[in-house]
C-alpha cells in the first residue's frame, strides 16, 4: 500500500459524485465508485488489487462505517412511524412468506443451490435508499408513511439473517454470535440513554464543541470498531455490528453536528474506498463468460420487484411495492462476504450487484409514478432524526 495507490482510489471514487450530479439519470454514488473500481482492478487497468493487506482492512473499516450510517437513518423516534408498524410489520412478513417460492425457483433454474440467500435478498430493502425518495415525495398519507417501518424492520431482519444464510453450515456459530453482536448493542443503546437522562451527554457536547475536540465521533467510533472486534471475534461480519450500534444511536437520537462528522468521514473517504475496492474484487470475467449469471441477476432484481408487489393483497399501492423492492446493503454485503469466504460460485457476487442495480430502476420508476407532491410536507428526514 502507498499514497499513490490511495490518491488512486480517492480520484476513482469522484466517479460516484460525478454519475450523480445529473438529475436526469439519478445514478446512485455508490454505482460510479463500483465502476471505477472495476476498471482499476484486474479486470481493465490492473492497478487495484483486492487482496492488498492495508487496503482490505481499511475497505472494512468502511463497510463498517457504511453500515453504521445505514443504521443511523433508521427512523427509531418518529412516533408516527411506531403507530404505523403493526402495517409496516404485517407487509414485510408478507414480503418474507412471498420471497420463499421465488427463491427456491431461482436456486433450481440457475442450479446453484442458494435458495436461503436469494430469500433473504428478496425479502430485503434499503432504508438508505428509499428514505431520501420518501422524503423528496414529501409522501405523508397512511399507505406511505406504512412503507416506512416496512422497510426498517425487512433492512434490520435481513441484516441479521444473511450471515445465517449465506453459509448455513455454520448458522449455529453465527446466530451465537450475532445474538452477543445484539446484546452488546443493546447495552450501548441502554448506556447513551443513561447519559442522556443524566445530562451527561449534553456536558459532553458541550465541552466538544468548546474546545473542539469532536469527543461524540471518537466515542462513536470506539463504540463501533469495539462492536466490530467482538463479531470478528463471534465469526459474525463487522456489516451487522456497523447497523446495529448505528440503529442504537438512532433510538437515542444522533446530534446534527455528529451525523455531519460521520457523513464526512464515511461519504468523504472510506466510503468510496470500500465501493472502489469491492468493484475490483468482482470477478467480471466469470460473469461475462457465463452468461446464466447475468440472467440470475436479472432475475434476482426483477423477482425482488415482484415479491414486495404482493403486498398489494394488503392494501398497498403498487407503486409502492415497487419502490419498496430498491436494495443495496444487504447485496453488497452478500457479494463482500461470499467473495472473501468463496462460498458463491465465481461471479455470483457481481450477480447479486446485478440484481441491486435493476431494483434501483426499478424504484426510480417508481418513483416516477408517484409523483412529487409539491403541498405535502416531508415524512422524514434522511440525515437527522426527530428530536436532535
Amino acid at each position: 500500500m502507498s499514497f499513490g495507490l490511495l490518491a488512486l482510489v480517492c480520484v476513482a471514487g469522484l466517479a460516484g459524485p460525478l454519475l450523480a450530479v445529473s438529475r436526469r439519470f439519478g445514478v446512485p454514488v455508490v454505482v460510479g465508485e463500483l465502476v471505477a473500481g472495476v476498471a482499476l482492478g484486474p479486470m481493465l487497468v490492473g492497478a487495484v488489487h483486492a487482496d492488498e493487506p492495508t487496503l482490505t482492512f481499511m475497505a472494512t473499516i468502511g463497510f463498517a462505517l457504511v453500515m453504521f450510517v445505514a443504521g443511523s437513518h433508521v427512523p427509531m423516534r418518529d412516533l408516527r412511524l411506531r403507530q404505523a408498524l403493526p402495517v409496516g410489520l404485517l407487509r414485510a412478513a408478507v414480503v418474507g412468506v412471498a420471497s420463499a417460492p421465488v427463491a427456491l425457483g431461482l436456486a433450481a433454474v440457475f442450479g446453484t443451490g442458494h435458495a436461503l440467500l436469494y430469500a433473504v435478498l428478496l425479502s430485503s430493502s434499503s432504508a438508505a435508499l428509499i428514505l431520501p425518495i420518501v422524503q423528496s415525495l414529501h409522501l405523508t398519507d397512511g399507505p406511505a408513511l406504512s412503507l416506512l417501518p416496512q422497510v426498517a424492520i425487512a433492512d434490520a431482519a435481513c441484516i441479521v439473517a444473511l450471515p445465517l444464510a449465506i453459509d448455513p453450515v455454520r448458522a449455529g456459530r453465527a446466530a451465537l454470535g450475532a445474538a452477543v453482536v445484539l446484546a452488546c448493542a443493546i447495552v450501548l443503546w441502554a448506556a447513551l440513554r443513561a447519559s442522556e437522562r443524566r445530562g451527561w451527554r449534553a456536558s459532553v457536547h458541550h465541552l466538544s464543541e468548546r474546545g473542539k475536540f469532536a469527543l461524540e465521533l471518537r466515542v462513536s467510533l470506539v463504540a463501533l470498531f469495539g462492536l466490530a472486534a467482538i463479531a470478528q471475534a463471534g465469526g459474525v461480519s463487522v456489516m451487522l455490528a456497523g447497523f446495529a450500534s448505528g440503529m442504537a444511536v438512532a433510538a437515542v437520537g444522533e446530534p446534527r453536528r455528529l451525523a455531519r462528522q460521520l457523513f464526512g468521514v464515511t461519504e468523504g473517504f472510506f466510503g468510496p474506498l470500500f465501493f472502489v475496492w469491492l468493484g475490483a474484487s468482482l470477478d467480471l470475467h466469470a460473469l461475462v463468460q457465463r452468461p446464466a449469471l447475468i440472467g440470475l441477476g436479472t432475475a434476482l432484481g426483477v423477482g425482488a420487484a415482484i415479491t414486495h408487489v404482493a403486498a398489494r393483497a394488503t392494501g398497498q399501492p403498487l407503486a409502492l411495492g415497487m419502490l419498496a423492492s430498491a436494495q443495496l446493503g444487504v447485496p453488497v454485503a452478500a457479494a463482500t462476504l461470499g467473495g472473501a469466504s468463496h462460498l458463491l460460485v465465481d461471479g455470483e457476487p457481481a450477480a447479486l450487484l446485478l440484481g441491486a442495480l435493476v431494483t434501483i430502476v426499478i424504484a426510480a420508476v417508481a418513483a416516477r409514478l408517484l409523483g412529487p407532491r409539491p403541498g405535502d410536507e416531508p415524512a422524514v428526514s434522511a440525515t437527522a432524526h426527530p428530536g436532535t
